[in-house]
């Protein structure tokens, strides 16, 4: 066989594996990751003002799913918050009270 020959059959390989791959959800990037997760929240949810929200967009719009809304209110649960700042940004009743975690504490990324 030529040295073309098995170059092209390597190509040709690599092609397929990489049309085989799909992307990967975002849940199961999320599972890669670590959480340091501190005692002190990082957010802190005014739920007097939450109360009051009618559209709840917290809820809707949290990647990670920190916020549920639950007959009583909204729950809100900052241990598997990815830090993006989506809550503070979006929140209409400036309810929302976002730093970063301490050092050394929060989320660690491990990209695949």
């Amino acid at each position: 066989m030529s040295s073309w020959s098995s170059e092209k059959s390597v190509s040709t390989q690599s092609s397929e594996k990489k049309k085989e791959e799909k992307p990967m959800k975002l849940e199961d990037i999320l599972q890669s990751d670590i959480w340091n997760v501190d005692e002190d929240p990082h957010i802190i949810v005014d739920y007097n003002k939450c109360g009051s929200c009618k559209t709840k967009p917290c809820v809707y719009l949290c990647p990670a799913g920190c916020y549920v809304l639950s007959e009583n209110g909204i729950i809100f649960s900052y241990e598997g918050c990815v830090e993006c700042g989506t809550c503070r940004v979006i929140c209409p009743m400036e309810a929302i009270t976002w730093n970063y975690p301490k050092s050394g504490k929060g989320i660690f990324y491990r990209f695949t």
